[in-house]
């Protein structure tokens, strides 16, 4: 992709699934990269993937001396945020938790919230432009049963998007979101085949994405490619979402 060669890229949420092929994405296009997650026995494997150009921060999106951390970071410069962190707590209206609830919305759009907020002063600061990225989903636009907390967010997520988009567009600053469809994570993968192969037969395309895929679409919507696409939210599901 044109343009992402010595980018700084922070992504949260990188230690596994779209996360981790995202990072694998950026590192290959030749990006420098601030990788964010819990605490976790993926960080030695996160080492020798990206054996250079690679900071790792342990961290919670949702507490505060974590964001100082990303801050930090911020303050050495950087070119893309990629908020791709995000949690479910799945249940039905009558049996969701005020618990359920407030922790979805803390990390799947506070936290973005948040973290968009640093990223644009430091990018209109730095003067130069950037990219914040936004992970979405293709339930925003359908809703999702037993997903009224994680629909609210993604929803939220895409208003948010298009109004910051319009927003820091004089700084040339573009902001997008991508809404993946079913997408084959290790979590997936890990469910019951016949559950996999309904997700198979939902998608015209009739089978289930990859990680990788969704990266590829970062990777172009972060370029220089793209540098007159903003405040979209581009579905990457196999034709599941159309309209």
């Amino acid at each position: 992709m044109k343009g992402l060669e010595n980018k700084r890229v922070i992504i949260t949420g990188a230690a596994s699934g779209i996360g981790r092929a995202t990072a694998q994405r950026f590192y290959e296009e030749g990006s420098t990269l601030v990788l964010v997650d819990m605490p976790s026995l993926d960080e030695t494997e996160l080492a020798s993937m990206f054996p250079e150009r690679m900071t790792y921060i342990q961290g919670n999106v949702t507490k505060s001396e974590d964001l100082a951390k990303i801050q930090a970071e911020m303050d050495k410069g950087f070119d893309v945020i990629i908020n791709n962190a995000g949690i479910t707590r799945d249940a039905t209206i009558a049996k969701m938790t005020d618990e359920q609830w407030d922790q979805v919305i803390a990390v799947n759009l506070t936290a973005v919230w948040k973290l968009s907020q640093m990223a644009a002063v430091k990018l209109k600061e730095q003067g130069k432009g950037g990219s914040i990225l936004n992970a979405a989903s293709v339930v925003a636009h359908y809703g999702n049963f037993g997903q009224s907390n994680y629909v609210a967010t993604k929803a939220g997520v895409i208003g948010m998007t298009k109004t910051l988009a319009k927003e820091l567009g004089k700084a040339q600053i573009r902001v997008n979101a991508v809404a993946p469809g079913f997408i084959g994570t290790p979590m997936v993968r890990a469910m019951p085949e016949k559950v996999i192969t309904m997700m198979e037969e939902k998608c015209p395309m009739k089978r289930i994405g990859e990680p990788e895929e969704i990266a590829a679409a970062y990777a172009f919507l972060a370029s220089d490619d793209a540098k007159f696409i903003s405040g979209t939210c581009l579905n990457v599901d196999g034709a599941l979402v159309i309209g």
